[in-house]
């Protein structure tokens, strides 16, 4: 008879264990054909803010549900906050984190202070309802229908229950998607108040601008790996270079040239488009007009922008962050 293996201590014995809040090891998920998930190791610290980048289909949000426990992994290992699911403390982790899914679906007809009191209502401990109605904004709307809200009202309601049981993991799958640009940075403001004052965040997002501000490291994922990881300004600086040219032009233009041109680091393509990581655009740009000119050629258009994290992942896959 094979001795029984011994259950988790408490979450709270081994908590902050490394400084790690979040841990995945071999994570696989598939869904029939696919593989969502493929081998995916990742660490999120105690205190960060963690971004999970990608296009749709890239595994972020598979992967946030995994670790959330709203979804079985098919293989590999899950630690949250020091504990696994499934090991006898599911309600106890539960209790620890605040979880806004990418698409949030509450009763229509019920009130912004009926629902974050119902959802105050699933925790043993947690914050006062007044004090995260305040918290997100939405004081002048507690008596307002669900229905009548806006979509960046919407939003801040469904952090709202994120935020009631005041956890220590906040879950956010995309949650300034279709939004106007003061809701997002409303949002933000949030998410950074929560930060400050010891939370830790996972986030997933394909606004460069969003990573850029709220998150410590980043890790972006295609076809269910992680491809690179660091903090934007490392993985920026990973280009060699901190200026982008892009260009269309007429005629056939050989990439193998235009990489050799004095000041381009690298080439890309997005779809017509010639894409050049320069580090000296001062010498890059004439070289790249001498280039076509000498070809026959004719540029139709050109713009220049300085290095993002979608430069990052075209560099990496040939393809923008929103192609999918």
């Amino acid at each position: 008879m094979e001795p029984a293996v011994p259950a988790d201590p408490p979450c709270s014995a081994r908590e902050g264990r490394a400084g790690v809040a979040l841990r995945c090891a071999g994570l696989v998920k598939r869904f029939e054909d696919v593989v969502a998930v493929n081998g995916l190791d990742l660490e999120v610290r105690a205190g960060e803010c963690f971004g999970l980048l990608g296009p749709n289909g890239a595994g972020k949000t598979t992967t946030v549900e995994i670790l959330e426990g709203l979804t079985p992994a098919d293989a590999g290992t899950v630690e949250v906050l020091g504990c696994r699911w499934g090991a006898g403390r599911d309600r106890e982790i539960r209790e620890r984190l605040g979880v806004q899914l990418q698409e949030t679906r509450l009763p229509e007809k019920l009130t912004v202070e009926e629902l974050v009191r119902m959802f105050r209502s699933f925790y043993s401990r947690g914050r006062g309802v007044d004090e995260v109605v305040r918290m997100v904004g939405l004081e002048e709307k507690r008596d307002s229908r669900f229905e009548k809200l806006s979509g960046g009202q919407k939003n801040r309601l469904a952090l709202a229950c994120a935020l009631v049981s005041d956890p220590e993991v906040l879950f956010l799958d995309e949650p300034t998607t279709g939004l106007d640009p003061q809701a997002r940075r409303n949002l933000w403001e949030l998410v950074e108040r929560f930060r400050a004052n010891g939370g830790t965040v996972l986030i997933t997002t394909h606004y460069m601008e969003e990573a850029a501000r709220l998150c410590d490291r980043v890790a972006i994922l295609d076809h269910g790996k992680m491809i690179a990881l660091g903090t934007p300004r490392e993985l920026i600086a990973s280009l060699g270079a901190d200026r982008i040219v892009e260009f269309r032009a007429e005629g056939s233009i050989d990439r193998a040239a235009l990489a050799a041109l004095p000041g381009v680091t690298a080439v890309s393509e997005k779809g017509h488009d010639r894409i050049l990581t320069v580090a000296d655009i001062a010498t890059a740009v004439p070289a790249v007009l001498a280039e076509i000119e000498r070809r026959g050629g004719r540029l139709l258009t050109m713009t220049t922008h300085e290095a993002t994290l979608d430069d990052v992942f075209v560099s990496l896959t040939g393809r923008a962050l929103r192609d999918g």
